[in-house]
């Protein structure tokens, strides 16, 4: 019975998965495909901007520690800074496009629990 119940588990864990990729793409179709990569294209070169404010931010302390691996650290700061900058600006910049993508998803995410509740919990009308 156990094996039943995990079985059931991963076939409804891909259906949810699938259901997600679905919802992407139709969102992806929604919004148009050019619409989708210009915006990632654009977003890139404002990320570059943050990603240098990061390094920056991000040498400072390493410089300020008086240690003797203070450039290492500061190397190591810079580049974590760094990614972060640009990971910050291209989710800010791509937000509205995220937003859009994961409503999509989540909708038909929505739509397979909703079957298979009806599924596990059938309505008689009678």
């Amino acid at each position: 019975m156990n094996s039943n119940r995990s079985t059931s588990g991963l076939a409804y864990g891909r259906k949810l998965i699938h259901a997600g990729i679905s919802g992407i793409r139709s969102g992806q179709q929604d919004l148009g495909p050019r619409s989708v990569s210009n915006c990632m294209v654009a977003a890139v070169p404002d990320s570059f901007k943050l990603a240098a404010l990061g390094a920056c931010l991000g040498v400072l302390p390493g410089l300020l520690v008086r240690r003797r691996s203070r450039v290492s650290t500061a190397i190591a700061l810079a580049a974590a800074g760094s990614a972060l900058g640009f990971c910050a600006g291209f989710t800010w910049k791509t937000r509205k496009v995220t937003s859009s993508l994961a409503h999509s998803a989540f909708r038909e995410v929505r739509r397979v629990n909703d079957e298979r509740w009806l599924q596990k919990h059938p309505i008689d009308y009678a």
